[in-house]
């Protein structure tokens, strides 16, 4: 199956492109942020943050979005395990 990869590292998505790729996986900020990195202990940990402003802290600091997320059409699964796969219909 043909695929793009996008390194989100190196080409940060914007908050606008990253709430839609939530949306797209039904997932709310919360569900996909890595919780162990130290941008998140510096912007996030104990405060009480409202979705779009933790998108925007994402999408500024974007080692704190869980990986890979795969698209495939206009549904997303975070494929963490990697048997979320299935959810894309992939064969």
């Amino acid at each position: 199956m043909d695929f793009t990869s996008v390194n989100y590292i190196e080409e940060p998505l914007s908050a606008k492109e990253l709430k839609q790729l939530l949306q797209q996986a039904g997932l709310r900020p919360q569900d996909a942020l890595r919780t162990k990195e130290a941008a998140y202990r510096e912007h996030v940990a104990g405060r009480d943050l409202t979705d779009d402003r933790l998108i925007q802290i994402m999408a500024e600091h974007s080692e704190l979005l869980q990986r890979p997320i795969v698209v495939r059409g206009n549904k997303a699964v975070l494929a963490r395990p990697v048997d979320k796969l299935a959810e894309l219909n992939l064969e």
